[in-house]
């Protein structure tokens, strides 16, 4: 029930998109509308008018780009994204050293608040950090994309927008998930174990996930990046708008001054408003596809994303119209019968929510340690069943025993635990699957943890495959076309059939009685 709660709505979507789409295509006549041969753009005639060969559905001679001349460019456009993608990863370097060195910074704070939530306030501040990253990164982002894209010299405008959506796409899908990524599958996997800690730049220890588990740290990165972007879109599409027609309004009212305010037609009111973007309803698809990734992709770590995107969607359907209607000029329409490659992007987030969210379950949280506990080293173990009870020492299954004697020097604590046992002690706890440390192998891994690893390792397996099979399964069900429209095609397909039937009967009819009329006659005639 949880597995289909938490990954069928996403295939139920698009499902529906498919029949709601097929039903906006009826209504405007575009089910058999096909695209007329696009014509060339302008650039790429004016760079390859030199070399001509015929179009074989034309048969008119037109520019060629040659297959060489091509390869290398998308050569040079892949190592530009590659490149900017290092980027990002610079950029979640760097607040993965910040989360460092703060973390360290707080803990020896001197307000008691602070230093005792050392690891969230390091998280916050780390997430908002991160939000204006991304937020300038973004700015850049659009204009490589646009230099690449032009770089690659497309022949036709739809490739020339599938090219230029494909990489604004990848660029801010991985500017805006690759800190939530290295939170749900890297924080805290790779710090070693008390008295051989890694240090970056062998100096400060790498953070840790909370004690509760890293899903916190998830659902505070997700929560504040999703929050405050939703903010700052709304802001973008509606406040800078009305920012931009007030400034313009009141040059107006300095140069005509404000008796003419009153007497300008209503076309050039509507003129005066600010026009569409260059590229029409991108920054509208974007906006939604990233919004669907959050919702999708890491929703078992973050189940109150579907309902903040609810919220954000019914407050942004107000939005749009008011800003269609009152702040925009009236933008051009123009004839498709689908959204494009954003439906392929749509199917291509939903195969990675599984993907993403099998290791989530696995990796990021306890489900599966707490299960190997509760039917292999708990009180039920070989039972065949479990329940409340049969979690019982489970805390103290998944905690490793530390000599205090072997810390390193830089990692001895500060005070050696008299004042809570009166005694200094000599064993401390840790979470992780470790032998003690006068075992043959000190802190070598236990059998427990082999177990715990081969069991996340199986159920990642079994969960997608059980997954991708119901998503299948909701797929075959649910038929691209409603059954009201499959009949009515069906009956307009009939009626044109009958029509042209009666209209060609009619026809011969005619020619026969003519032939009568003028003494002509022919054997086995028909009728």
């Amino acid at each position: 029930f949880c597995i289909f709660f938490l990954f069928a709505p996403a295939t139920v979507f698009l499902e529906f998109w498919k029949r709601r789409r097929a039903v906006i295509a009826y209504d405007w006549d575009l089910i058999d509308w096909e695209e007329e041969e696009e014509e060339i753009r302008p650039q790429f005639e004016a760079k390859y008018s030199k070399k001509e060969r015929m179009n074989p559905i034309s048969g008119k001679p037109e520019p060629y780009q040659a297959f060489a001349d091509k390869c290398s460019r998308l050569i040079v456009s892949a190592s530009g994204i590659f490149f900017m993608i290092c980027v990002v990863i610079a950029a979640v370097f760097g607040i993965v050293i910040y989360r460092v060195v703060t973390v360290s910074t707080f803990a020896a704070f001197k307000w008691a608040l602070i230093r005792n939530n050392s690891q969230v306030a390091t998280t916050g501040t780390a997430v908002c950090i991160n939000f204006c990253i991304i937020m300038l990164l973004n700015v850049l982002y659009e204009k490589v994309a646009l230099f690449l894209t032009n770089l690659e010299q497309p022949r036709t405008e739809s490739e020339w927008e599938n090219s230029f959506t494909l990489k604004m796409f990848l660029f801010q899908f991985v500017n805006l998930n690759s800190s939530t990524f290295y939170i749900a599958f890297f924080l805290g996997r790779f710090t070693g174990h008390p008295g051989a800690y890694l240090r970056l730049i062998n100096r400060w220890r790498l953070e840790e996930c909370h004690p509760s588990g890293c899903l916190i740290d998830l659902c505070m990165q997700m929560g504040i990046i999703m929050v405050l972007k939703q903010i700052w879109n709304n802001f973008m599409e509606l406040g800078y708008p009305l920012i931009q027609n007030w400034w313009t309004r009141r040059k107006l009212r300095q140069e005509y001054g404000t008796q003419r305010k009153t007497s300008f037609p209503q076309w050039e009111k509507d003129y005066n408003l600010q026009p569409m973007n260059a590229y029409g309803l991108f920054d509208e698809y974007l906006e939604m596809i990233l919004q669907f990734g959050f919702t999708t992709i890491f929703v078992a770590a973050f189940p109150l994303a579907p309902l903040l995107a609810l919220v954000n969607n019914i407050i942004e359907i107000r939005l749009d119209a008011y800003k269609f209607v009152t702040q925009w000029r009236r933008p051009l329409a123009s004839r498709a019968k689908d959204i494009g490659i954003w439906y392929g992007i749509l199917e291509g987030i939903g195969i990675l929510s599984v993907i993403t969210n099998a290791f989530v379950i696995a990796v990021t949280s306890d489900f599966i340690p707490r299960l190997v506990y509760a039917y292999k080293y708990g009180p039920c173990a070989g039972q065949g069943e479990a329940g409340q009870k049969c979690m019982v020492g489970y805390v103290n299954a998944s905690l490793s025993v530390f000599l205090v004697s072997d810390f390193e020097n830089r990692s001895e604590p500060t005070s050696n635990g008299s004042e809570f046992s009166g005694s200094p002690l000599k064993y401390c706890r840790y979470r992780d699957y470790r032998d003690p440390p006068h075992s043959p192998v000190p802190y070598g891994y236990t059998l427990q943890f082999w177990h715990v690893l081969a069991a996340r390792l199986a159920f990642i397996i079994v969960f997608e495959h059980l997954v991708f099979c119901i998503k299948h399964l909701i797929s075959y069900l649910i038929p691209d076309l409603p059954k009201d429209l499959r009949d009515r095609m069906r009956r307009e397909k009939y009626l044109i059939q009958e029509m042209m039937y009666e209209a060609e009967l009619e026809r011969l009819q005619k020619e026969r009685k003519e032939r009568k009329k003028n003494g002509k006659s022919y054997h086995n005639e028909w009728p």
